[in-house]
């Protein structure tokens, strides 16, 4: 079994400001997850030509199931233009949205959606930008978690996805939050997702076991670890890596989980 988390960065490649959608697909074909989790995804964008990128990677992967779930509805940008959304994860939303995915190549029994609100304030952050990548002040977004009740083999388990706040301490409670929610469901439990946490304060804030430690982010010289695997009841073996693709700013992490089938 094969898990993985991207942050897709809508696409876009830091290399030329592009967002191709056959970048895109040759991507996801080179993660070849049974399980992917997705983040900073567009559906329905014109800064991505309309596609709706979740639905675009389950049919190149090969999925027989994946979610959608918006976290804000409109264009993220730094004019805070956009609105929060709550939409459940089966409503139809007209117009452009922005959140996180989850596909899977295994059937789902049943999903389920938690949303945070954001950070009332704006931070100092590093964002794309060409030539370079330069320090702005950028308002939080409300952030979510889908979370699926995944049917393998040897029987179901469940994974959940989400891309937390870069506030530090509001993507910690999250975490928390986050943690206790989905303890409860039928285990193991593993969380895939761009924490914007690095290193080992995860495993720290949770006690949940850290299945890969690589750096992640920047991608073209990754020297801190934000896109992490973490596990609840598995103490199996596992295989780890993180790769740079040709899509996004964050490397995406794969695991393999031999005993997980």
């Amino acid at each position: 079994m094969r898990l993985a988390t991207f942050n897709l960065l809508h696409g876009q490649s830091p290399a030329d400001g592009q967002v191709d959608v056959g970048r895109l697909r040759e991507a996801v074909r080179l993660l070849d997850a049974d399980v992917l989790g997705i983040q900073e995804v567009d559906r329905g964008q014109p800064r991505s030509s309309l596609v709706d990128q979740t639905a675009e990677i389950g049919r190149t992967l090969g999925a027989v199931d994946w979610r959608f779930a918006a976290s804000v509805l409109g264009t993220p940008d730094l004019t805070k233009t956009w609105t929060p959304a709550t939409s459940t994860i089966d409503e139809v939303v007209e117009g452009p949205t922005y959140g996180i995915g989850l596909v899977s190549r295994l059937p789902v029994r049943k999903w389920w959606v938690r949303r945070f609100a954001a950070a009332p304030f704006r931070l100092p952050l590093l964002v794309p930008a060409q030539p370079r990548p330069r320090l702005v002040p950028v308002p939080d977004e409300p952030r979510i978690a889908i979370a699926a009740l995944v049917q393998g083999v040897a029987g179901p388990f469940t994974v959940v996805t989400t891309h937390l706040s870069f506030v530090p301490g509001y993507n910690v409670r999250q975490l928390r939050t986050l943690t206790r929610w989905v303890a409860r469901m039928p285990g193991p439990v593993f969380l895939l997702g761009d924490l914007n946490l690095p290193g080992a304060l995860p495993h720290l804030a949770t006690g949940w076991r850290q299945l890969a430690r690589q750096p992640t982010y920047p991608a073209d010289r990754p020297r801190v670890q934000f896109d992490h695997v973490l596990a609840h009841g598995w103490d199996g073996p596992v295989e780890a890596r993180a790769l740079s693709l040709a899509v996004s700013d964050h490397c995406a992490v794969v695991v393999d989980v031999p005993g997980l089938r």
